[in-house]
Formats: C-alpha cells, structure tokens, sequence
C-alpha cells in the first residue's frame, strides 16, 4: 500500500482537527434535544396559531419563541452535518443528520401558520405594534422584509403542505452529495514520481497544476470519464432540482426562479445582468491571456488540462500549515489588532479541521451555528494555494464572529452575497501583500500569474457557471427537460465562448457541468463574481486609506442580515447596484496581465 494513501480520520492528529466537542460534549442528548423541539414546535402552533397578530405582547412573544426553538435546532443540525463530512462513510451520522432533517421538516410544517397569519393583518396594524411595543424593534427589519414579500406568501393550508414536502423538495441534492462525496470512485493514476495513486476530490487540483503534462491528462480523463459513466443519473438529478426551483417559483408567483432568488436579499435583476454583460465585454481580456498561457507552455495544441499548471515554476516547496497561518497575521494586520486577536484566539480554541481523510467532503466551508464557534473545513495540501483557501475561510467565519458578537439570533447570519465578500477581501489583502514585498522577478511572476488565475477561476468562471444556470432555468420555464445531451452541448459552447480559440475543443469538458455542487443551490455562483469585484474594491480602500477604511469594513463585518446586502455594502464604501465595481475590477484584471506581459 503506498505512503500516499489517504489516512483514516483516526490517524489525523487531533491539534489538526475541529474541536467540535465543544458544541455538543455528549451526544447522548441529542433525541431526547429533537423530541424536545419537536414537543415544543406542537406548543408553539397551539398558543399562536390565530392569536399571533392580536396585540404586540403576542407578536413578540411568538418572534422569540420561533427564534428559541429554532437556535435550538440548527445547533443539532449543524453538528451533524459537521460530523457527517468528518467521514461521509459513517453511517452513524448520515442517520443523524437525516434525523435532524425529519425534524426540520416538522418543525417548519408546525410554523408554517407564523408568515401567512401575520401578513393577514393590516399593514399599517404590524408597523402600528412596532410603536406601541419596543421590544419589536429588534424584529423591525424582519418584519419589513416579511411585509415586503407578501405577495409570494400562500395561504397557511398552503404553506404547511409545502413546509411537509420540504425533505422531498430538497433529496435532490442530498442525492447528489452522496453520489459526490461517498459513491463516486476516480480510480488511479501515476504521479509525478510514477507512483499509482487514488484521484480524490482533494488532490485533482494539485495534480492538475501538475508540470508534467501526462499527469494532468490522466487526472483529467480520470476524472471526467466517472462522471461521464454516471452523466444520465445526475441530469435526472440535477433536471428535478432545478425543475423543483422553477415549480416553487411559479406556486409563489414570482415571474421566473431567478427572480424568487434575487428577491430574497432583493437584488435587483439588473446586478446579475450586469456582471454578465461586463464579463462577456471583456472576454477578449480573457482570450488574450489564455493565448499568452498557450505561447508560454510553448504548446502547438492546448487543451483545458493545461489551463491550471502555473506558467511560473514556484522554487520546489511546500507551505506548512504554521507557515499558513503567520503568512495569514501578516496580510490580515491592515485589518487592525482587535481582527487579529480574535482570529488567533479561533484558532487556539479549535475552529479548523485541516487535513484531508477518507471519506471526508472534498473542499473547504466555513460553518457553524450562532451558538458555536465559526468552524472551517479544509483540505490543505501544504500549497501556496491552500493559504489563500485558509485565509478565505478565515474571512467567512470571522464575519461569522464579528456578526454573532454584535448581532440578536434573528439577523447572527449574513447572505451569500455579503459572505463571498467577506472571504475574498482576505484572499486580496494577501495577494497584495506577497506582491508589496516581493522582490524576486521569478516570485513576482509567479504572483502575478496566480492574481490572473484568481481572476479567471473566480469572476470568469463563476460568472460562466451563472451564464449556465440561468440557461437551465429558463430552458425548464419554457418547458423543455434538460437532458444529458443537451447541457452537454450548452456547457461546451459556453466554455468555447469563454476560453476562444486558443483551446482545443475535446469531448470531455463538456461534463464539468456535472461536478458542480453549487448547481444544486440555485443562483449561489453568480455572488462569487460580484463578491470578487466589491471585495477588489474594499481592499483596495484599505490598503489606500488606512485605518478609517479598516474601521469601515470591520463595521459592515458586524452588520449580519441587519439590511440587505446592497445597503450593507455601501458602510463598507462599495454600491454594487452599479456596474463600476465589476468594470474597475475587469481594469485591474487588464493592468495585471499588462505587467505580466512585460515581465514575461
């Protein structure tokens, strides 16, 4: 058996793993904890149900009540689910986390009543009991963000039907994570040293950043051709997801199923139609880089496996995790004392679970509740790359802390549109901090080749995968089913557009459409590529003014669900209800391939 095997989860240190006992120190009161809630989800409908909107005393009652039983609940969840992706193998946890859903399920089916009964009443009643009652206050922008979306509220009969189907509405992509994370074998290939090693998840990338070309095409093929072998099981899944979204969407009559998600954190549709358009201007940009990859690998023929090596070789070394987490104090120090004597108490308290082991999901996630600590996954594989995931993370969940820390239960999260924000201004606070102080013209290289890739990978890409997922939609809206076949095709056309002509078309890029998991979270990607832009923004504006800056972001950290996340932003000094932030970002893009060019 070879040294490079993946270990076990036993064989990890424990100073490398998540100390999630500090969530739930015994598990022994897990059942009795979900009988409870669900014990108390029954009470809960019997008090308030047709009395929840009779004085402001109730009204409020009922919001801390909702808030109780469901802060309660998602610790459990969470811990599940997190003990889950320890080991997607163990069937302990994929019972318990199954368990956790169930009880969701009934409990959303037993407060399904609370929307519908409180957009019954008058308007001007709710606001009304707002004034009378200060305790409302605290729930005044739920309450208006509630009122804001009456018209997408069903009845109460209606809404506890959907609220009962809310496990079979959401199997798809449980079917999906199993499939990915459990089922799914890559087999072998042979490494840069000749030896046979699994592909996993975890080390495709690395293999496919790989120097020597037959390593990346082989974990390329290998790849591809498992999903290829599974492609007409995860069309079926991916159709009824995505069939499950526009059918939601209609019941609740909104005009498409982009529409009912942009309207949660009210987005106007003009942001996602603007990152597209600005994107798809700029894609001569792209093209020229890629042509610029192409004279560089001084290859006559270049295929999507080559778009991932480095143009530069990076001096042969690897980048400890200690080392990761001193390079990350030091990007981060701009961020001031107080962001960094938080981020190091996480770290000694045990948010980070690092190291890969079979049967752990692949990736890396920030995760939590709001009485936990903001924990983070990884994968980390002792690259300079896994610093910028760390740090990324990181971003997540020290917005997790600053918000948990300063906000009530009610707005202790925060939209994806502001988290992916949050993440990638750590992720540029480090880029520009290895440039600042980088000497050496190979390093510099090096740096700026890895900038330009985070830029493709991130506000490219991204904005291509939300190209094909709007495509899917609207494909279902007009009441067509999205086979295997078909989106097989879209996918490449859409990858031909995107990389143009200096890439070779084969018949295997096409099925990458296949092993995106955040298909399966409908328009999710599209706020990378925004968040990318306004985090561009944001650090540049540290880094420019100082501490004032700094201060700003730190405040917009603390803000959670509060507002919405356009409003949000402007405390941080960004209005991405413009499409400035994505042109200055596509600018920076243009000056970092403009300096690369020289130096190459």
């Amino acid at each position: 058996m070879s040294s490079k095997d993946l270990k076990t989860r036993d064989q990890i240190d424990n100073k490398y793993k998540w100390n999630i006992e500090a969530m739930i120190p015994d598990e022994a009161s897990i059942d009795p904890s979900l009988e409870a809630v669900k014990a108390s989800a029954e009470e809960y409908a019997a008090k308030y149900a047709g009395h929840l909107t009779e004085n402001a005393d109730t009204l409020l009652g009922a919001y801390k009540d909702r808030d109780d039983i469901w802060r309660q609940l998602e610790k459990i969840y969470v811990y599940a689910r997190m003990r889950r992706d320890e080991n997607n193998a163990e069937n302990k946890y994929q019972g318990m986390t199954d368990k956790c859903t169930t009880v969701i399920a009934a409990v959303s089916a037993a407060m399904s009543f609370f929307t519908p009964e409180l957009l019954s009443a008058e308007d001007s009643t709710i606001l009304g009991y707002i004034e009378e009652n200060d305790g409302l206050r605290e729930y005044e922008f739920a309450i208006r963000h509630a009122l804001r979306q009456k018209e997408h509220v069903l009845s109460e009969a209606e809404e506890n039907l959907l609220a009962q189907m809310s496990e079979i509405t959401g199997s798809t992509n449980d079917i999906f994570t199993m499939l990915n994370n459990a089922d799914i074998k890559f087999g072998t290939i042979k490494d840069e040293d000749g030896d046979q090693v699994e592909l996993t998840h975890g080390n495709y990338i690395k293999f496919m950043e790989s120097h020597d070309r037959t390593v990346r095409e082989s974990a390329y093929n290998a790849m591809y051709d498992a999903y290829k072998s599974l492609i007409n099981t995860i069309a079926t899944a991916y159709n009824y997801n995505t069939k499950t979204d526009v059918v939601s969407a209609r019941i609740r009559k909104y005009e498409s199923a982009r529409a009912a998600s942009l309207s949660g954190d009210n987005i106007p549709a003009e942001v996602y139609d603007n990152l597209v358009s600005v994107v798809n201007d700029n894609l001569p940009s792209l093209h020229r880089y890629v042509e610029l990859r192409k004279k560089m690998l001084g290859l006559d023929k270049m295929y999507m496996y080559d778009m991932y090596v480095p143009l530069i070789e990076l001096p042969e070394k690897t980048v400890p995790y200690e080392a990761a987490l001193d390079m990350m104090r030091e990007a981060l120090a701009p961020l001031g004392e107080e962001y960094i004597s938080k981020m190091n108490k996480g770290i000694s308290e045990g948010w980070i679970d690092v190291y890969e082991n079979k049967g752990k999901t692949s990736g890396a996630y920030s995760f939590g509740c709001y009485d936990s600590y903001p924990y983070i996954l990884l994968n980390y594989t002792d690259t300079l790359k896994d610093v910028f995931t760390v740090i990324h993370e990181m971003g997540h969940s020290m917005h997790s802390r600053y918000t948990r820390d300063n906000q009530p239960y009610v707005y202790g999260s925060h939209s994806i549109f502001t988290a992916e924000v949050a993440s990638t201004v750590n992720e540029s606070l480090l880029m520009q901090h290895l440039l600042s102080k980088e000497t050496d013209i190979e390093m510099r290289k090096y740096l700026l080749n890895l900038h330009l890739e985070e830029f493709r990978t991130t506000l490219f890409r991204q904005t291509m995968f939300a190209e094909f997922e709007d495509m899917t939609h609207k494909a279902i809206e007009n009441g067509q089913v999205l086979t295997a076949e078909w989106m097989c095709q879209q996918y490449d056309e859409l990858n031909s557009k995107y990389y143009g002509s200096a890439v070779e078309k084969d018949d295997t890029i096409k099925y990458e459409w296949a092993r995106i998991p955040h298909f399966y979270n409908a328009f999710y990607v599209y706020k990378y590529a925004t968040g990318y832009s306004a985090a561009t923004a944001i650090s540049n504006r540290i880094l420019n003014e100082g501490p004032q800056a700094a201060a700003d972001y730190i405040e917009f950290l603390k803000t959670g669900e509060s507002d919405y996340p356009i409003e949000l932003l402007k405390i941080a000094g960004v209005d991405m209800s413009s499409p400035e932030p994505i042109r200055k970002a596509m600018d920076t893009f243009k000056a970092l391939l403009d300096e690369f060019e020289k130096l190459v």
